[in-house]
This record gives structure tokens, sequence and C-alpha cells, in this order.
């Protein structure tokens, strides 16, 4: 390995939001509380709940108010709202008691930003910076996640200099943590670990910096590993493999988060997650869902050394 490795990573869930977003069956509101209230007894410390957006173009998070009101966290677990716009924001902070951050979005291109938002950068860039303002203003932390930041299905290989720049941008304009999203997994270990050694050197240290890998190409798990050497040691992923980037075609799911906790556990490094009770939720999830989920671990069972 070329780098040492951090001896605790902090996972980040987003399979509520980003993973029931692509269902395309409805999922009850009451199965999405309990599923939510399961992952906040397995250790993770924060969780992606839901979003505020248009009901029309995301009928799955329609019950996003619901889903606030009925979710029964522990006191340690931060509860996430992903916020479209400032329209979306204003919405959210109806139910400001419910959650503690704040999540916005834009694209490193300008293709996928059209097809995703309808908007260029420029404008999603100029929006965020009042959403991050008045998101610190109601004293809630706030970040931002750059989606594909390592290549774009409609533009190709998306230069670093661009991503870290809009980053830099966004880190001056008050986001706390910055997201590097490999949306359609085009990336490759090597390319990850270049960039983030090099996100590492470009902004300030107090931005935490944080990995989503998605496994469209099965090459999440080594995307991890790429990125933990050049010294990232925060992630985002999906329980059960849920999720993907709905606008362009075969943009499969997130990386695991069993798969990735239980990779890590076996390196020796820290998650404070329980991995049984994650698999507990994780079968929960599959039994709603009523298909068979990309998780490997969930298949195979966690790593058992001995006779």
């Amino acid at each position: 390995m070329s780098g040492s490795l951090p001896g605790r990573v902090r996972i980040r869930e987003v399979g509520p939001r980003d993973g029931f977003q692509n269902e395309p069956e409805t999922v009850p509101t009451a199965d999405k509380i309990r599923l939510i209230d399961l992952l906040g007894r397995t250790g993770l410390d924060r969780i992606e709940v839901t979003s505020f957006v248009r009901a029309d173009v995301v009928p799955q998070l329609a019950d996003a108010a619901a889903v606030l009101a009925g979710i029964d966290l522990p006191e340690h677990v931060e509860a996430t709202v992903l916020v479209p716009n400032l329209r979306g924001l204003d919405t959210a902070l109806v139910y400001r008691d419910r959650f503690q951050r704040v999540g916005g979005f834009l694209s490193a291109t300008e293709t996928h930003n059209q097809r995703n938002v309808r908007r260029s950068v420029a404008e999603s860039l100029s929006e965020l910076r009042q959403v991050l303002d008045r998101a610190r203003g109601a004293g809630l932390a706030a970040g931002v996640v750059i989606s594909v930041s390592f290549g774009c299905p409609y533009e190709g290989r998306v230069e670093p200099e661009r991503v870290l720049s809009l980053a830099a941008e966004l880190a001056g304009a008050g986001a706390q943590e910055i997201g590097f999203a490999d949306t359609t997994g085009m990336a490759n270990p090597v390319q990850v670990r270049d960039f983030f050694s090099a996100a590492r050197e470009a902004l300030d240290p107090r931005v935490e910096v944080a990995a989503h890998f998605h496994n469209t190409r099965g090459s999440g798990l080594a995307n991890v590993l790429a990125a933990l050497e050049a010294g990232c040691d925060s992630f985002e992923s999906s329980f059960g493999e849920i999720g993907g980037c709905p606008v362009p075609p075969g943009a499969t799911g997130n990386i695991a988060t069993e798969d990735l906790v239980s990779m890590l556990h076996e390196m020796g490094i820290e998650t404070g997650i329980d991995l049984d009770a994650l698999l507990g939720a994780t079968r929960a999830l599959a039994q709603v869902l009523g298909r068979p989920l990309g998780s490997h671990t969930l298949v195979a069972g966690p790593v058992i050394w001995g006779p």
C-alpha cells in the first residue's frame, strides 16, 4: 500500500434517501420509519433520512414530513435532510427540530447538472451559497456533494482541477463537508488515489472530505481502499447496495454499507458500527422490497475465522 490507513472511518448512511428514491415501487412510510430506526441502532452516527423535493419529480420522497415526524433516533445519531434548492430548505425548516444537518448537491459537469436539476452549474452554485448561508443561520450543519466528480456519462472524464475549484468555492461559502461522488461508477483506484491526495492539499483541513462511490462496474470497494490510502476517512454508502443516479441508464447502486463495514473491520479499521445489527436492518430492507439485494455480506455473512 502506498500510504498509511486511518484507524477509524466515519460512515454516512444514505440509503433512506439516495436508495429509496430509485425504487420503482412506493415504499410505505411506516416501513421507511422502521428501517431508519433500525439503522439508528447499529452504531451509525449520521443517516440521510429524506429529501424535500417536488413530489411530482420524486414521488418516492413525497412523505418527507411524515418520515421526519415518525422516526425515533438515538440522541447521538445526526439526521440529515437533502434539499435541492432554497424552496426545499424553506420547507424543511418547518421541521427544524427533527433534523440536525442539511445536504446540498450539484454536478461537476454542465450536461449532468442540466439533466439532473435543469440549471447550469453556475446557477446551482449561486443558489447553494444562499442555502448554506440560510442553513448556518438556522443553526444547522451543512455539506454539499459534487456529483460526477470523476467521470460523466455525457462529457467523459472530469478534470480534477474543475472539481476542486467547485469544492473550494463551496468551502468558502460555508460548506463544512464536501463529498465527491462517483455517481455512475466510472472511477478507477489510481484516479481516486490521486484525486483525494490532491483534495487534501487543496482544501482547508477543517472541511470534512467524503467519498461517495457507486458499484456500477464492481470497483466500489477498490476505490474505497484507494481513497483510504490517500487519507480519506469519511464515506457515504447505502445499506443493501440500493440507490443509483436516476438520470443516466444503468447507474446502479451505491456501495453496500455492510460490505464497506465488513471490509474495514477485517482491515482493523474501526467504524463504531455493529455489523450484525446492520445486517439485521438490511434483511428487513430485503423483506420490505421483496427482492434480492446487491450486498455480498448479506449473502455470505460476516467473515468467521477458525476451523
